[in-house]
């Protein structure tokens, strides 16, 4: 599974979903590091970024299947020319938001949701402020609130490399996770062949024959 994905999903949601309670919802790109001018531009607003895998766990005896365990956060953020409280709190006109209303309202969407993808459902998380100050002379108040998810994927077979995805139609499929090796002329691997023979023999116990019984079957 690609974070990437799960970022998209999740700004996807959110904008359907916020609808006039934010500017916009966007993957975050260091939209609050900039000068005061630029923060307050954008605001109010929310920014989905991913935050890590911080645990990978086995899922089967070979070894060769793993649950990944991720993080993600959603930044929201707004500003208000009365007060630090009423950035929070947001007010009376429908431009007044508030983050805690920002926050409520991203908590409701997310949680419970795998997004239509081959995800965990979003758990809830921790909610941080990040920061509440004074910009431009106007109140400024920022939080993250986290949610955890997890998915399922497969390891190649030792010292093997991906092979070149393709479709059904034998045309090389793009949306597949391992297209990017291809992409970027990585090592490639063929494919294994196609299974074609299978012999079976039966030996029976205290009997004269060995095997007792043997047979082959061939795929075209």
């Amino acid at each position: 599974m690609n974070p990437s994905d799960i970022e998209h999903a999740i700004c996807e949601r959110l904008q359907a979903g916020l609808g006039r309670m934010v500017d916009s919802v966007q993957s975050y790109g260091g939209e609050l590091d900039g000068n005061p001018h630029e923060i307050i531009r954008v605001l109010p607003g929310a920014w989905v970024t991913f935050g890590g895998i911080h645990k990978t766990e086995k899922t089967n005896t070979t070894g060769r299947k793993f649950r990944d365990h991720a993080r993600f956060a959603v930044i929201v953020a707004d500003r208000n020319i009365r007060s630090e409280t009423a950035s929070r709190h947001g007010g009376v006109l429908e431009s007044e938001v508030g983050t805690n209303l920002l926050v409520t309202a991203v908590r409701r969407l997310l949680t419970g949701q795998s997004l239509g993808l081959k995800i965990s459902c979003l758990t809830p998380g921790r909610v941080r402020s990040l920061f509440n100050t004074q910009l431009e002379q106007q109140a400024v108040s920022a939080f993250a609130c986290e949610f955890d998810t997890s998915w399922i994927y497969s390891s190649l077979d030792d010292s093997r490399f991906p092979e070149t995805p393709l479709n059904p139609a034998g045309e090389v499929d793009i949306t597949h996770p391992d297209y990017p090796f291809t992409r970027y002329r990585g090592a490639i691997d063929e494919p294994y062949p196609d299974l074609k023979t299978i012999k079976l023999k039966i030996d029976e116990v205290n009997t004269p024959l060995n095997p007792d019984l043997e047979g082959q079957v061939t795929y075209d």
